[in-house]
């Protein structure tokens, strides 16, 4: 009688599953998906402000533990996506660094994993640095103790989104959901017909200037027989030069076109950035990015 019940059971649902059109069981389908991905711990969202607030606090605790209570300290800058910085013309001690930094973040509930590095302001090279997890499992980092060279460093800290997630881990309706989204697209699947690929296919976008063009969706710059990956903010500000060619962008333009949505100050951002381009491009003669002091940049 069980086994009975059991089979009528099935059958009831194997033909209720051929009474649904494709379009419902793609909806269950994702209403499964949506309950699981509802379920998993949503990532920290990053406060600009809270960053450049914490990032300020550090430098001027730094700064006054070297007994300097007077000397300004520059904007807090966004680098790229995840990677701020700050710059300290005056020395300061390595060592204070991890637990000021730590306590300026915890002040202002950011727990984020990052990894933090100490750069030289002429060329970027690293002198220092060290992960969260370092301080946070020894409360010691790399080269702690040892003597802090001179001369004007950038303080960057990255936080590391990928790492502070946790897998996800379904309980038993959830598992049973994700069964059945399963069997559901199988179905699914079964009954669709090949669709052989269509003979056009829609390109990235592409901007094309000089010798060179920019895959704006894929941020892939093609520069003679070249072909370089661009960060967001190098592509971002690439584009903008190439749809504005022989036109002077004043740096008030492009601070609110490329930097306007994170909310905080960039200072030397746009003149790092314009670098980065400047050696990007260098395979294509026919493209300069000229400064005209005081006022911007042409292309």
């Amino acid at each position: 009688m069980l086994k009975k019940l059991q089979f009528l059971s099935i059958l009831s649902i194997d033909n209720s599953l051929k009474k649904l059109r494709p379009s419902h069981l793609v909806g269950l389908a994702f209403l499964c998906w949506f309950i699981m991905s509802a379920a998993e711990k949503a990532p920290e969202v990053l406060s600009p402000d809270k960053i450049n607030l914490a990032l300020r606090r550090t430098a001027d605790q730094l700064l006054r533990e070297s007994c300097d209570s007077t000397s300004r300290i520059p904007a807090v800058e966004q680098d790229e996506e995840g990677v701020w910085l700050v710059r300290l013309d005056q020395p300061f001690d390595y060592d204070n660094l991890p637990s000021i930094l730590q306590s300026s973040l915890d002040l202002y509930g950011i727990t984020q994993p990052y990894q933090v590095t100490v750069r030289r302001c002429e060329d970027r090279a690293i002198d220092l640095g060290y992960h969260k997890f370092d301080f946070y499992g020894q409360h010691q980092v790399a080269c702690g103790g040892r003597v802090m060279p001179t001369g004007c460093h950038f303080i960057e800290i990255s936080f590391l989104e990928a790492n502070g997630k946790k897998p996800f881990q379904p309980n038993k309706g959830q598992l049973a959901l994700l069964i059945f989204g399963g069997v559901a697209g199988f179905w699914f699947l079964r009954r669709q017909k090949t669709i052989p690929p269509s003979s056009s296919t829609n390109e990235s976008t592409l901007i094309e200037f000089g010798n060179s063009r920019l895959d704006v969706a894929n941020q892939i710059l093609l520069c003679g027989n070249e072909r370089q990956t661009l960060t967001f903010r190098e592509s971002k500000l690439l584009q903008l030069f190439a749809t504005n060619t022989d036109k002077l962008l004043e740096r008030d333009f492009i601070l609110q076109e490329v930097w306007a949505n994170e909310g905080v100050l960039v200072g030397r951002s746009i003149d790092v950035f314009v670098s980065r381009l400047r050696k990007k491009l260098a395979a294509d003669p026919s493209v300069s990015i000229v400064v005209v002091h005081g006022v911007g940049y042409r292309m």
